[in-house]
């Protein structure tokens, strides 16, 4: 299982050969009372559900709340919000009330000189698409307060002309959309930990978002500068005061690199580059640098702090890939998950999403035995290049103990691996520190969740 990195290095996870037969093999199954081909403790494949709705929603109402028939046979009650106006329609919609607790968790509320973070809660949502209010920061110094009109974006060095745009001028050239998500290098680091640290999903993977993005090719301005020959990387810089810079190759300038203006249809968010950043699908969030002032050609790279010291991969041996842009294959399940409960046994839907740095997810598999067993999940579509899959599988919990797990593949054939196969190559941390202070990244294991026979569901390693 061995690959290389973007430095010819060996790399376990990079590129990824065909699975063993063993771990391409599906489960055989079992009868279920239903009838229906289910997987090892209870789940029911994705191939079982076809032409089965109706059964399925049936058993879903099964004990809960008055009985449809009693239901039908009762006028609808009118409540108080039926018996008078609304309230005036705002100029800006925000979420309902009943929805508050819907946020973002702070690392750093106060703002103190050190880095903020905000994780998108994962467990809340569904869909693919991050509500822009959620999505994920990671801020070192702060969002600054750019005046759009003032802000320009220079393209030089290694160019036949070089040049300065505005946003007006920016917005005169074709626009382009894509959905892709964006993941911090250091999401799910805390897994790193010998021990599993009991944090729900939002603090274990909530620095990963997905949103669609509106902009300019960066192919298409660098059109219009020209390219040297000599110009293998260009170095983007931020206008914000720590002035991240981080180096990437001209190839992925000419490939799918944006200009980015809009998030989700909307100008975008301050804490997320506003008026102008750079998006990288698929490349780790860091190199998507926000509020973008500066692209420089270069023949080499500029080994400039960001990426010699914060962002490099340790290794067991005292070794760092010197560059590891990648976000590989991933997948979490997102409901149930830690914090939930399980308030009694039947069918529930487990849902998660899945989503990889080098093109489309083919499949994902589910777990309710820590792995014993598997059963393939519906993808929700679309399924998009570089952006969240939304996954669904049915789950009948017999109300015994359980581990649901969720492992995913994509297109090229690269698939997770489990903690097991991650630390034996990346190795893990001595000691235990908190979900916010880990120096390790891209971690792309499975994740687990164990489910107690009371319904409660927490972290757990297998």
């Amino acid at each position: 299982m061995t690959g290389t990195d973007h430095c010819g290095r060996k790399n376990q996870f990079y590129t990824l050969k065909t699975p063993t037969a063993e771990e391409a093999a599906m489960p055989k199954g079992m009868r279920h009372p239903w009838g229906d081909a289910v997987a090892g403790n209870g789940l029911i494949d994705r191939r079982a559900l076809l032409g089965q709705g109706v059964a399925i929603a049936g058993a879903l109402s099964t004990g809960v709340g008055a009985s449809l028939t009693s239901a039908a046979a009762e006028p609808l009650k009118d409540d108080p919000w039926s018996l008078e106006p609304g309230s005036n329609i705002k100029p800006y919609e925000l979420p309902s009330r009943f929805e508050n607790n819907v946020a973002r968790t702070l690392s750093n509320p106060d703002g103190l000189p050190f880095v903020q973070t905000a994780r998108t809660p994962h467990h809340m949502l569904n869909g693919m698409i991050t509500p822009n209010g959620l999505h994920f920061v990671v801020a070192y110094g702060g969002p600054p307060d750019i005046d759009p009109d003032k802000h320009r974006l220079v393209i030089h060095g290694l160019v036949k002309r070089p040049l300065m745009f505005t946003l007006e001028a920016l917005a005169r050239y074709p626009m382009v959309s894509r959905i892709s998500f964006l993941e911090c290098g250091g999401n799910s680091a805390p897994l790193f930990s010998p021990q599993p640290l009991q944090g729900n999903v939002q603090a274990l993977h909530g620095l990963a978002s997905c949103a669609e993005w509106s902009g300019v090719k960066l192919s298409t301005l660098l059109e219009e500068t020209g390219i040297d020959s000599k110009a293998k990387w260009f170095i983007a810089e931020g206008a914000d005061a720590p002035h991240l810079t981080r180096s990437v190759p001209v190839a992925k300038a000419l490939d799918d690199a944006m200009i980015a203006l809009y998030q989700n249809g909307e100008r975008l968010a301050p804490s997320n580059g506003y008026p102008v950043r750079l998006l990288l699908p698929g490349y780790e969030g860091n190199m998507n640098v926000k509020y973008l002032r500066r692209i420089k050609l270069v023949e080499a790279p500029a080994m400039g702090f960001w990426e010699t010291k914060t962002y490099t991969q340790l290794l067991p041996n005292g070794e760092a890939y010197q560059f590891y842009f990648l976000q590989e294959v991933k997948s979490f399940i997102t409901q149930p998950s830690p914090g939930m409960t399980l308030k009694q046994p039947g069918l529930y839907q487990i849902s998660g999403v899945a989503y990889s740095g080098t093109g489309r997810i083919a499949k994902v598999m589910v777990s309710a035995d820590g792995g014993q067993s598997w059963a393939e999940a519906a993808l929700q579509e679309p399924v998009l290049t570089k952006a969240f899959t939304r996954f669904r599988m049915a789950w009948h919990w017999n109300g015994g103990p359980a581990i649901l797990q969720s492992r995913a593949w994509d297109e090229a054939g690269n698939f997770q691996p489990t903690r097991a196969e991650f630390v034996a190559h990346r190795g893990e941390l001595k000691n235990v520190p908190p979900i916010g202070a880990y120096p390790n990244q891209h971690f792309n294991a499975v994740t687990s969740w164990a489910v107690d026979p009371k319904g409660q569901i927490s972290h757990a390693y297998t």
